[in-house]
């Protein structure tokens, strides 16, 4: 049973996680590895984080939204990259197709409060913050003059001048993304004006042509660098990779805006934190030259 636990393990880390770490031993990647176990040790913590509760049947989800209310997040409860990952969602009819679909990926689903807000992964490694960055979803920024299409071509030809489709990926002018500007009241001929930015899908991903932008540590507000420090000890973790939303911004302290912290990524995907599309790239090599040191028990089992 070992050998074919190491054997799947094997493959899901070559197939799906690529580019992740694997510096945290077992007990630890378990203490992470759901949705519902990260917020309960939100919860016991004092750290900030949405409510939320796992459903299977999506009435649950459902009857969560009339007490709660929108706009809401449904994921599965193990997962990472954002598969299978629904929000904002708004209304009834998105949180049924969601609480349907998010079953593809894994039988037990959670849904959330969500806060529209900036969103940020935070890179905190050897008991200190090592990198931020900021994510967005993929758009386009109109000059008054050519189309979506055209501003979509121009923006790919700079990520692969960029070398950034090495991780990235391109903007597309898929059925999906047509479907998006309809909601808008767009189309791919349409010209968006000066410096109007038009988004081509909601999900803050790197799949369907999301970015990155690197925020220099040192403008962390102090009480944010503290809380994100505070999340690795609460996991007695080497390496953490934590999703936050910030209403005001992450160089404001946490205490005077609304904060969600959306999980914790024990095999982070640091590959992007090379790859910005905005900001300075940054060197943290001396961080993974020190967590090599590490002599970490049972990283080949799932």
């Amino acid at each position: 049973m070992k050998f074919i636990r190491k054997a799947v393990y094997s493959y899901i880390s070559q197939k799906f996680m690529n580019g992740c770490t694997q510096y945290n031993s077992l007990e630890v990647r378990k203490s992470c590895r759901s949705k519902a176990q990260a917020r309960a040790a939100f919860s016991k913590n004092d750290i900030p984080h949405a409510q939320g509760e796992i459903f299977i049947n999506p009435w649950k989800a459902i009857r969560f939204a009339r007490q709660h209310g929108f706009p809401l997040v449904v994921k599965p409860n193990v997962g990472g990259f954002s598969r299978g990952s629904y929000f904002p969602i708004r209304n009834y009819r998105e949180l049924w197709k969601a609480a349907l679909l998010a079953k593809i990926w894994w039988p037990a689903s959670v849904v959330e409060q969500y806060l529209e807000g900036k969103n940020y992964r935070v890179l905190v490694a050897n008991g200190e913050v090592v990198s931020v960055i900021q994510r967005y979803a993929p758009f386009v920024t109109g000059n008054g003059e050519d189309s979506i299409s055209t501003l979509i071509d121009q923006e790919n030809a700079i990520r692969k001048e960029m070398g950034l489709l090495d991780c990235m990926y391109p903007l597309q002018k898929s059925e999906q993304t047509r479907t998006y500007l309809a909601r808008q009241g767009f189309d791919l001929n349409s010209v968006p004006a000066d410096q109007e930015q038009v988004k081509l899908f909601h999900r803050i991903a790197l799949a369907p042509g999301g970015v990155i932008e690197t925020i220099p540590v040192n403008k962390l507000a102090r009480e944010n660098i503290r809380l994100m420090e505070k999340v690795l000890a609460t996991f007695d973790a080497n390496i953490l990779g934590i999703d936050v939303i910030m209403e005001k911004g992450i160089e404001h302290s946490h205490k005077d805006q609304k904060c969600i912290l959306l999980e914790v990524n024990s095999r982070p995907y640091v590959k992007m934190h090379d790859y910005p599309r905005y900001g300075e790239k940054e060197d943290i090599s001396g961080v993974f030259e020190e967590l090599d040191k590490l002599q970490v028990a049972q990283t080949d089992i799932f």
